[in-house]
């Protein structure tokens, strides 16, 4: 079932989907910018033009990048798993893993929220930049600080639907 198929959601939890569908997209732009930048990079020094601090540029942007989309695998289950080891359980077995599974998530979440955070503020109180262009790092912490905000309500909607068919399938 392809990641799409999952979408769909009404009321509440279907406005934070349409969020967190668009907050992955904002993270595939500045992916499509890392690359952008990268492609000028290359030729810059091909042609003695070189684009100073095309590494940071890329460590932040891959980052905020990587971090957009876990919101949008939880919410449309397209986390990686090995289904070779539940390719013949049954339904409720499958239903009670993918149950385990949203808890950890959620708790997976919070706790980098959490964590983010207080590394955020000890980035900005040190006042700590990038070498080269002495972008505060601090800047890279709130989109960041976003996506595990969204990762953790993506959590809570599947952790509710999981509830739901583990329930319909007893």
């Amino acid at each position: 079932m392809g990641a799409f198929q999952k979408l769909g959601r009404t009321g509440i939890a279907g406005a934070f989907e349409k969020l967190i569908v668009a907050w992955a997209l904002a993270g595939g732009l500045v992916l499509l910018a890392v690359v952008a930048v990268n492609i000028y990079s290359t030729l810059g020094n091909m042609w003695a033009a070189p684009f100073p601090g095309d590494f940071e540029l890329t460590e932040i942007g891959v980052a905020i990048a990587v971090f957009s989309f876990l919101p949008f695998c939880q919410i449309t289950d397209a986390n990686v798993t090995a289904d070779i080891f539940t390719s013949k359980a049954g339904p409720r077995l499958k239903a009670l893993l993918a149950l385990i599974a949203s808890v950890i998530a959620f708790g997976f979440g919070l706790l980098l929220l959490w964590r983010m955070y207080y590394g955020m503020s000890d980035q900005r109180e040190y006042e700590y930049t990038t070498a080269i262009l002495q972008i505060p790092v601090w800047y890279a912490y709130v989109p960041v600080l976003i996506s595990l905000f969204l990762l953790s309500i993506g959590a809570i909607i599947t952790l509710s639907e999981n509830s739901r068919d583990l329930i319909r399938r007893t």
